[in-house]
């Protein structure tokens, strides 16, 4: 199918611009449109040794080059390599592809800078200031969405051998190279194929992020590369189901792609597959994945549904049913009731929307947040602490906030400028909140286009602002409201006891973040806070106001305790150094093993379902934890979730190309590699046998 593609583009290059196809089809002409050099991570490997090369290929604009299997059409590259004696050349290796649609025929393409890489073997017998000229022809495809061009050109690289030397900006270079490369997912997947479906079980943790789905198979003729896929969660396994080809493979192999450039490599064989489950954002179709109408309408309405029952939580119904009371109280003034609706919901939503801008633009630069990415700001939490801390002290009566109180008149400026801040309030109040439907509408938000991404978030505040415009706009709904009374007061003091536990939650969140002491510091702001109030409420009670000079006094102890707060990670990071777990340092592994001290290694990742699982069953268990500090033994933990360079070269240098990696190294001796599935007793045998 390839080849007849190739061979019907050239045909028609020819026929409709023949001067032109002439010129460009010579072998050597066609490496223009995609300029290939071949680099090397050092250019002195030492003996015995194994040194990374790269074929960097830039492709012109408007030109691509192809995967390893390029899909429905194209050729992937090929090398002849011509080397020293002894040299030995490994596979090639490639970044993950992009999805391209050309006339009904998918191609796996690259359409930017992309490097390709293979490594060679130096033998042991060779002498320092031996020279290796390397020579190899590559041969690949150049192609636009009109013509195929057959390319190829002769790379000539001259090492010498040396003491193995990478220079800190080739080191960059290559860690960023390795970056784009799969990663082996370290668990088997499972495949079947029945009435004409090919249906893919890949474990995968249900908390682990992904986006952009994308199965790519290596595997020939296992399905049909240009129907569209889709993605489901089933708990602890992503399903992905398409068109089956003709014939069922023995095995599967491929990559699915879990984000821009990264993914996993995965290696299937027959079994059974789950029903599908909750749809992937992100998963794509024959579009190549900008996000269809119909997930963003679905996405749209989950935010809506989202926000609305985001009303209920403790941190958003007492603030919501103090402005309901007060639109009740309003009476007949009707155009004054619809002006602080409309003005409420504009500060719901632009609240909403500030948010979402900022979260994405943190993406864009590389950032791995999420909702509520503010709350990973200690001075953010300290805010919203004692922000919480006073609305609980205004609904128990201690002093009175114009801006939510039950009793202010809605009418004029003052009454919508209210109403607006109330819904900046409130909006940014419901951060710490998570309700129903709002996780999958936020996930795809994440990975549609951003205005389409920007729509979500407007629906998370419409139905967030939903309740009070209804009460606003619907006459026959406030006249069924309760009327207003002496029971009204009591019924405030009752939701302060909500806004006191939200209180409490965050107080509990700054801990996490800075520890003790950083929550203390918070828990004496919001006292101080309190004693600033409940002075404010005392000349209140007698006729007179401190509004001024109480808001400069609750900046001034807010900007203290901000000052004093310990840096945010530090409550992890005294965590850590109160058990024997630290990250993994490979100058610190190596100053351990100095010292005689054993140390138990191990590496893992949020995607990897059989990491979590030997971590849940094995290594987070009681007696295992006992067991190693009896015995003195460090636990260290490479982290693999966002492609660490330093464990990539750590892994190759064991030959491992993913996660899991268990090693122990007793005092003395040189690494043990553990298995794969691990228990309590393989562990604690370790230090007790």
């Amino acid at each position: 199918m390839r080849i007849f593609h190739f061979l019907l583009m050239t045909m028609a290059a020819l026929l409709l611009a023949p001067v032109q196809a002439v010129a460009q089809l010579p072998g050597a002409a066609g490496a223009d449109h995609i300029a290939a050099r071949l680099v090397a991570e050092s250019d002195a490997p030492a003996p015995g040794s194994r040194v990374t090369l790269a074929f960097v290929m830039e492709p012109e604009p408007g030109w691509h080059g192809y995967w390893e299997n390029p899909g429905d059409a194209g050729l992937g590259m090929t090398a002849k390599w011509t080397l020293p004696s002894g040299v030995t050349a490994g596979v090639l290796r490639y970044p993950v592809p992009e999805t391209l649609l050309i006339s009904g025929l998918m191609n796996h393409v690259y359409e930017g800078r992309y490097a390709i890489l293979t490594t060679l073997d130096i033998p042991a017998s060779l002498k320092p200031g031996t020279k290796l000229p390397l020579r190899v022809r590559g041969d690949w495809l150049a192609c636009t969405d009109q013509i195929c061009v057959p390319a190829g050109a002769d790379l000539a690289l001259d090492l010498t051998v040396g003491d193995g030397a990478i220079s800190p900006k080739m080191r960059a270079t290559f860690d960023g190279y390795r970056a784009h490369l799969p990663r082996s997912l370290g668990s088997q997947a499972r495949f079947a194929v029945a009435n004409g479906k090919f249906r893919l079980a890949i474990p995968f943790p249900a908390t682990a992020q992904i986006s952009q789905p994308w199965f790519f198979a290596l595997t020939d003729g296992a399905l049909k590369y240009a129907t569209p896929q889709r993605v489901t969660r089933n708990g602890d396994m992503l399903i992905v189901e398409s068109d089956a080809a003709e014939t069922a493979p023995a095995e599967v192999k491929g990559v699915l792609r879990t984000g821009d450039h990264v993914g996993l490599s995965i290696d299937a064989r027959p079994g059974a597959v789950p029903a599908a489950g909750t749809p992937v954002g992100g998963a794509q179709g024959q579009t190549g994945g900008n996000g269809g109408l119909s997930t963003i309408l679905l996405a749209f309405g989950g935010a809506i549904l989202g926000g609305l029952i985001l009303n209920i939580m403790p941190c958003v119904f007492p603030i919501l049913s103090l402005k309901a009371l007060s639109l009740a109280k309003a009476g007949g003034d009707a155009a004054g009731v619809k002006r602080e609706a409309w003005a409420y919901a504009a500060g719901v939503i632009a609240t909403c929307l500030a948010l979402g801008a900022g979260l994405l633009a943190l993406r864009t630069g590389g950032a791995a947040v999420g909702w509520a990415f503010q709350l990973q700001d200690p001075r953010v939490i300290l805010l919203l602490l004692v922000l919480v801390t006073a609305i609980a002290l205004n609904l128990a009566g201690l002093f009175e906030l114009r801006a939510i109180g039950a009793g202010q008149g809605l009418a004029g400026k003052r009454g919508v400028a209210g109403a607006f801040w109330t819904g900046v309030l409130v909006a940014f109040v419901a951060t710490p909140c998570t309700g129903p439907f709002m996780g999958a509408a936020l996930g795809a938000a994440l990975v549609l286009p951003v205005l389409a991404a920007l729509a979500i978030f407007v629906g998370l505040g419409i139905g967030l602002a939903l309740p009070f415009l209804l009460i606003a706009l619907m006459p026959a709904i406030r006249a069924h409201m309760p009327k207003p009374g002496a029971w009204m007061g009591a019924f405030q003091r009752w939701l302060s006891i909500p806004m006191f536990v939200t209180a409490l939650a965050v107080a509990w969140l700054l801990g996490r973040q800075v520890g003790v002491g950083g929550m203390t510091i918070g828990l004496g702001a919001a006292l101080a806070t309190g004693l600033l109030l409940w002075l404010v409420g005392l000349r209140q009670h007698a006729g007179r106001s401190t509004a001024i000079v109480a808001l400069v006094l609750a900046a001034l102890i807010l900007v203290g305790g901000m000052v004093l707060l310990p840096p945010a990670g530090s409550a992890s990071a005294a965590a850590s150094s109160s058990t024997a777990s630290i990250p993994f340092d490979e100058g610190r592994l190596s100053q351990l093993r100095g010292e005689g001290k054993p140390v138990f290694l191990y590496f893992t990742a949020d995607w990897c379902l059989t990491c979590k699982a030997n971590e849940a069953a094995a290594i987070d268990r009681s007696e295992v934890a006992k067991a190693f500090a009896k015995a003195g033994v460090t636990m260290m933990v490479g982290d693999w979730t966002n492609a660490d360079p330093a464990i990539g070269r750590f892994l190759e240098s064991h030959g491992r190309s993913g996660v899991p990696l268990y090693l122990w190294y007793a005092p003395g001796k040189d690494a043990q590699v553990l298995p794969q599935v691990l228990t309590p007793a393989t562990l604690t045998a370790l230090v007790n046998g």
